[in-house]
């Protein structure tokens, strides 16, 4: 897969974002601190028991942001986090903004994942494709998700643009919230639902698997 430059643009876009705009929302491509708790109230809700902490993967974690919703906004008790990352700024700025956090917290520069958690959350990550063809990300998104689904014990949520808009941008990919169902459906879990019900140009899709 040709996606490897686009990964290194993206590095450097959200390092230069954190360097000019601070630990906000819009440096990571949210244009609103209530945009951004929304989406991530929807991802929160693959976790249905909230009575036991949980572990997780955030992959594309940026400063954090996530982790800190899920525990100051959405209740859920969280031991330990992995948070992974392309730009060594957002993770040092993770650090920083996480320090309230009394659990394990584990942030990696790294654009695969390979710690194991009861709960994984892609927010936005997949969002920005810069010049690689809509078929490339397609597979790499894909791919990820197998990634993903196998580092998940019990369940994972992520969300892309959406191809309901009336206008797309050529520097990103909307998804086909039917076709990214279905897959989900078909390779992970019975237990799929798609979320687009909220007044974003966006879905969202939780797994939630089965505890044999």
């Amino acid at each position: 897969m040709r996606v490897s430059n686009e990964l290194k643009k993206i590095e450097d876009l959200y390092t230069s974002n954190l360097k000019s705009q601070g630990m906000v929302p819009t440096a990571v491509g949210w244009n609103s601190p209530e945009s951004q708790r929304l989406r991530f109230e929807k991802l929160t809700t693959v976790i249905e028991d909230r009575s036991a902490p949980v572990s997780i993967n955030d992959y594309g974690c940026g400063y954090g942001a996530l982790l800190e919703c899920a525990i100051k906004h959405c209740g859920v008790p969280v031991a330990a986090y992995h948070g992974y990352d392309l730009s060594e700024s957002m993770l040092a700025a993770a650090k920083e903004n996480l320090g309230f956090f009394e659990g394990e917290l584990d942030l990696r520069r790294a654009k695969d994942i390979i710690t194991t958690a009861d709960f994984s959350f892609v927010s936005g990550t997949f969002n920005v494709r810069f010049e690689s063809t809509y078929e490339d990300w397609k597979a790499f998104i894909e791919t990820k998700l197998a990634e993903i689904d196998a580092h998940s014990t019990r369940g994972f949520a992520f969300n892309l643009l959406s191809t309901y808009v009336d206008w797309q941008d050529p520097n990103l990919f909307y998804g086909d919230p039917s076709y990214w169902f279905d897959l989900c459906k078909r390779k992970y879990s019975k237990r799929v639902a798609l979320l687009h019900d909220y007044p974003l140009h966006e879905w969202t899709i939780v797994v939630r698997k089965h505890l044999i």
